[in-house]
Protein backbone atom coordinates (compact mmCIF):
# COMPACT_ATOMS: atom_id res chain seq x y z
CA UNK A 1 0.00 0.00 0.00
CA UNK A 2 1.49 3.38 -0.98
CA UNK A 3 0.63 4.98 2.36
CA UNK A 4 2.42 2.29 4.34
CA UNK A 5 5.47 2.56 2.09
CA UNK A 6 5.60 6.35 2.49
CA UNK A 7 5.09 6.16 6.25
CA UNK A 8 7.75 3.49 6.71
CA UNK A 9 10.28 5.38 4.61
CA UNK A 10 9.73 8.61 6.56
CA UNK A 11 9.79 6.85 9.93
CA UNK A 12 13.10 5.17 9.06
CA UNK A 13 14.54 8.47 7.92
CA UNK A 14 13.43 10.23 11.11
CA UNK A 15 15.00 7.54 13.27
CA UNK A 16 18.33 8.15 11.52
CA UNK A 17 18.36 11.95 11.75
CA UNK A 18 20.89 13.55 14.07
CA UNK A 19 19.68 15.41 17.14
CA UNK A 20 20.62 18.76 15.62
CA UNK A 21 18.34 18.22 12.63
CA UNK A 22 15.49 16.98 14.81
CA UNK A 23 15.86 20.03 17.04
CA UNK A 24 15.81 22.44 14.08
CA UNK A 25 12.22 21.53 13.28
CA UNK A 26 12.10 18.02 11.86
CA UNK A 27 10.82 16.59 15.15
CA UNK A 28 8.07 19.19 15.40
CA UNK A 29 7.06 18.58 11.78
CA UNK A 30 6.99 14.82 12.36
CA UNK A 31 4.94 15.16 15.55
CA UNK A 32 2.40 17.34 13.75
CA UNK A 33 2.19 14.69 11.02
CA UNK A 34 1.75 11.86 13.54
CA UNK A 35 -1.03 13.80 15.25
CA UNK A 36 -2.79 14.42 11.93
CA UNK A 37 -2.49 10.78 10.86
CA UNK A 38 -3.81 9.57 14.22
CA UNK A 39 -6.69 12.03 14.08
CA UNK A 40 -7.64 10.90 10.59
CA UNK A 41 -7.61 7.25 11.66
CA UNK A 42 -9.80 7.99 14.67
CA UNK A 43 -12.29 9.98 12.58
CA UNK A 44 -12.62 7.02 10.21
CA UNK A 45 -12.93 4.45 13.00
CA UNK A 46 -15.15 6.51 15.30
CA UNK A 47 -17.06 9.12 13.28
CA UNK A 48 -18.58 11.90 15.33
CA UNK A 49 -16.17 11.42 18.21
CA UNK A 50 -13.48 13.98 18.94
CA UNK A 51 -9.99 12.47 18.39
CA UNK A 52 -7.99 11.81 21.53
CA UNK A 53 -4.93 13.87 22.39
CA UNK A 54 -1.72 12.55 20.85
CA UNK A 55 1.24 12.86 23.23
CA UNK A 56 4.60 14.43 22.61
CA UNK A 57 7.00 11.61 23.52
CA UNK A 58 10.10 13.64 22.67
CA UNK A 59 12.19 14.21 19.59
CA UNK A 60 13.79 10.79 19.60
CA UNK A 61 10.41 9.04 19.48
CA UNK A 62 8.88 10.87 16.51
CA UNK A 63 9.93 8.22 13.99
CA UNK A 64 8.09 5.58 16.00
CA UNK A 65 5.12 7.88 16.50
CA UNK A 66 4.83 8.49 12.75
CA UNK A 67 5.06 4.74 12.12
CA UNK A 68 2.38 3.84 14.66
CA UNK A 69 -0.03 6.59 13.64
CA UNK A 70 0.57 5.87 9.96
CA UNK A 71 -0.02 2.14 10.36
CA UNK A 72 -3.23 2.85 12.28
CA UNK A 73 -4.42 5.01 9.40
CA UNK A 74 -3.46 2.33 6.86
CA UNK A 75 -5.65 -0.16 8.70
CA UNK A 76 -8.54 2.30 9.06
CA UNK A 77 -8.40 3.23 5.36
CA UNK A 78 -8.14 -0.43 4.38
CA UNK A 79 -11.22 -1.30 6.45
CA UNK A 80 -13.21 1.68 5.15
CA UNK A 81 -12.04 1.34 1.54
CA UNK A 82 -11.66 5.12 1.29
CA UNK A 83 -9.39 5.73 -1.72
CA UNK A 84 -9.68 9.53 -1.47
CA UNK A 85 -8.45 9.45 2.12
CA UNK A 86 -5.61 7.17 1.05
CA UNK A 87 -4.46 9.54 -1.69
CA UNK A 88 -4.74 12.55 0.61
CA UNK A 89 -2.74 10.86 3.36
CA UNK A 90 0.01 9.80 0.96
CA UNK A 91 0.41 13.40 -0.19
CA UNK A 92 0.42 14.58 3.42
CA UNK A 93 3.23 12.15 4.31
CA UNK A 94 5.25 13.01 1.20
CA UNK A 95 4.93 16.72 1.94
CA UNK A 96 6.10 16.22 5.51
CA UNK A 97 9.03 14.14 4.25
CA UNK A 98 10.18 17.05 2.11
CA UNK A 99 9.94 19.46 5.05
CA UNK A 100 11.79 17.09 7.40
Amino acid sequence: MPLQTAVDALADRLRALPQSTLARGSAAEALALARELAGRAERIEEPGREPRAFPDAGMFAVGDQVAVAGHDLVEAVRAAGDERELASAVELVRGAAVRC
